[in-house]
């Protein structure tokens, strides 16, 4: 059974989920026009994009040059050496001339002179610089020599410490005659230096291969990931589908022939998380098979429900209503599940809830997630599920109500705030709307599908348990006016049992309840019974032992007919039925056995059964011992806790607790439990002095 249901509540989310995640797919063709406005699905990375982005990137970077100042100085030593080498002839001129003087041989001519200083400097330097520009240079006297080569050397260091590109070279050469001009160097000496200037000067900022690659490679990564972002529109309606974007669609995987199965596999996940969770939670709860079934099938009832209200209003998106989630009475089926289950088990169908509403509520864009509905949906449904109690009236849960359109419009106008956009006060006010709308029809719902699940379900709510237990009842008020000797038995009872479930952990507020009424039956004859016997002779007087024990035992079954007959719940007629178990009726089995010696003890016993749940058990221990204990002349407390255990040792040797998971620690703790609160009860009072009729006339 257990498969069956989980096995259908994950039929329930995929049906309900598969059209917010299943890929779209269009009938499109390459150079057509598109009848309709597509927007992305998803956000996907654009490689060929990024690729012809980074491409772009790498070409619009320029050569990169850089200054090389080692070209200036080999420049400067060249000029420098070319002057060198003229003065280096010139020395050695002179110094043939004071060893040749006594052989009269004529000095050397000019061009003698220049013969000898281009065969001490290289041919590249000989092709440049011509025998005309040397002439003047070799014919200058030492001074001026040193005054050109001064000149010179300075102009191209001045210069050349500059960058100069190739494509600057020739300003660069004409900067030397203007540097030059105003030397003291006469015409030809000065034309000669100028040409010696230029011809030193030479580009000297070049191009750098490793600075252009790494500011090209620089350029390629600070190009950022090309993405189609989810929503984005990739064509307009009435627009030509080119190749481009034929592309993107592709991308995207709008082509029928790119059907992808990871969302079916990753929805297939998620409702693996959800159903396991809910399996954990039910598998690890300690309770019979029935009732366990009984839960998970309403679990799944209410798990249906409310996200059919969401599959329902999610229809209005595709009509322009993209916000329309935001009025979904989602908080409803969370306290259903509170009231009628469990907390936990609601605070984890809260968190399901959002999730599913983030997908269904996607506004559209398959596969994506809507997580302002989720949030808003998270936070109305925890607010009313954390703002009941355990114990809550119906007017407690339209409070509730309110209570969570309050935190509906908290949450919206964070997500607004949050979102930075430009809200008309219309938009805003229909926001606000939508969230008192979801919060109130929240508890409306949940009053009114509360009857339908309790009844059919065969659910006692605590907020039902409440109702029963109001004084004014009309069975309530009947035993309080036919019966108030047992009414004053029954509370004492249900207190007494309260504190006990309570100190075990069982449920209190079942076993008080359940207290009030267990015995009814005693409505139906209360005469026979001790504590309705105010100012009567006791009628058993004048009944035998056999029929004054059938009229007491017909008070379970009378009482199970009451209830049964008033529709109570089941709790109520297990309670009124089990509660005395097949315990002995011990004075009228004796008085029997006085006069008959052939009477059997089974049949002064209780048809039973015996307590099948703690509660039971309990209510029936506190049953005897408040009796017992009234019965008493001077209740101590050793004589209550010597009765209390007395009692409970009974019904163990009796077999009576044999049924019920209750164990001997646990029954440790009812048995100290029922003593403190005897004790508080029927605690010792101060003995007032008599008054003399003096005093009292005073």
């Amino acid at each position: 059974m257990h498969v069956i249901l989980y096995l259908i509540l994950s039929v329930i989310l995929f049906i309900a989920l598969y059209s917010n995640v299943k890929p779209e797919t269009l009938d499109i063709e390459l150079f057509t026009v598109s009848d309709q406005t597509i927007y992305a699905p998803a956000t996907v990375e654009d490689k060929v994009d990024t690729e012809r982005k980074q491409q772009e990137a790498y070409d619009s970077v320029e050569d990169q040059y850089v200054l090389k100042k080692e070209i200036t100085q080999k420049q400067v030593d060249l000029v420098s050496s070319i002057f060198d080498t003229i003065i280096e002839v010139r020395v050695e001129e002179k110094s043939e001339k004071k060893g040749d003087e006594a052989d009269s041989k004529s000095p050397l001519t000019p061009e003698e002179k220049v013969t000898l200083v281009q065969e001490k400097l290289t041919p590249s330097i000989n092709e440049k610089i011509s025998k005309e520009t040397f002439l003047p240079l070799v014919n200058a006297t030492d001074d001026e020599l040193e005054l050109a080569k001064d000149a010179v050397v300075t102009v191209v260091n001045n210069i050349m410490s500059k960058e100069i590109p190739i494509v600057q070279l020739t300003e660069a050469k004409k900067q030397v005659v203007e540097e030059l001009q105003f030397t003291s160097l006469h015409s030809d000496l000065l034309k000669s230096a100028t040409e010696l200037a230029k011809y030193s000067i030479t580009p000297n900022y070049v191009f750098d291969l490793q600075a252009t690659e790494e500011k090209r490679q620089q350029a390629v990564d600070n190009v950022k990931e090309s993405q189609i972002k989810q929503g984005q529109i990739l064509v307009e309606e009435g627009e030509l589908i080119n190749r481009e974007i034929y592309r993107k669609l592709g991308l995207v995987g709008l082509l029928d022939d790119q059907q992808s199965f990871k969302p079916y596999l990753g929805l297939g996940l998620f409702i693996l998380l959800v159903i396991a969770g809910i399996v954990y939670y039910f598998e690890k709860k300690d309770s019979p098979i029935s009732k366990k079934n009984n839960s998970l099938l309403l679990y799944c009832l209410i798990f249906a429900i409310t996200v059919l209200l969401m599959k329902i209003v999610s229809l209005f998106q595709k009509i322009d209503y993209s916000h329309i989630g935001y009025i979904v009475p989602v908080a409803f089926g969370a306290i259903l599940v509170k009231l009628l289950l469990n907390e936990r088990l609601a605070i984890l169908t809260c968190m399901i809830f959002a999730i599913c509403g983030s997908i269904i509520f996607n506004e559209g864009v398959t596969g994506s997630f809507n997580f302002a509905v989720g949030i808003y949906f998270l936070f109305g449904s925890l607010a009313g599920v954390l703002f009941l109690g355990e114990h809550n009236l119906r007017s407690k849960i339209l409070q509730a109500g309110l209570f969570i359109a309050g935190i509906n419009i908290i949450s919206l106008t964070a997500i607004m705030l949050i979102r930075n956009g430009g809200y008309s006060n219309v938009e805003i006010g229909s926001y606000f709307i939508m969230a008192c709308v979801s919060g109130l029809v929240s508890s409306v719902l949940t009053i009114g599908f509360m009857p339908f699940f309790e009844t059919g379900f065969g659910i006692l709510s605590t907020m039902r348990l409440i109702e029963l237990s109001n004084p004014n009842h009309p069975m309530l008020r009947k035993i309080l006016t036919e019966t108030p000797g047992t009414y004053h038995h029954s509370v004492m009872v249900a207190n007494l049992s309260e504190s006990a479930c309570e100190a075990i952990g069982a449920d209190g507020l079942l076993a008080r309840v359940g207290s009030y009424y267990h015995d009814i039956g005693k409505t139906k004859r209360p005469q026979y019974f001790i504590e309705n016997q105010m100012n009567i002779e006791n009628p058993h007087n004048k009944l035998s032992a056999q029929l004054s024990k059938n009229v007491i035992i017909s008070h379970v079954t009378d009482g199970v007919e009451i209830l049964k007959k008033n529709k109570m719940p089941k709790e109520f007629i297990d309670i009124a039925e089990q509660h005395h178990g097949t315990t002995l009726l011990k004075y009228f089995y004796h008085q029997a056995k006085e006069s008959n010696e052939n009477i059997y003890e089974e049949e002064f016993r209780y048809p039973g059964p015996k307590p099948q749940t703690k509660e039971i058990a309990i209510i029936s221990i506190a049953d005897s011992v408040e009796a017992a204990v009234r019965s008493m002349s001077n209740p101590t407390p050793d004589k209550i806790e010597k009765l209390v255990r007395s009692i409970i040792s009974d019904r163990l040797q009796d077999h009576q607790l044999d049924e019920c998971d209750i164990t001997l620690r646990e029954l440790d703790i009812i048995a100290k439990s029922l003593c403190e609160s005897l004790n508080g009860i029927f605690h010792s009072r101060i003995e007032y002095p008599e008054l003399t009729k003096k005093q009292k006339v005073k």
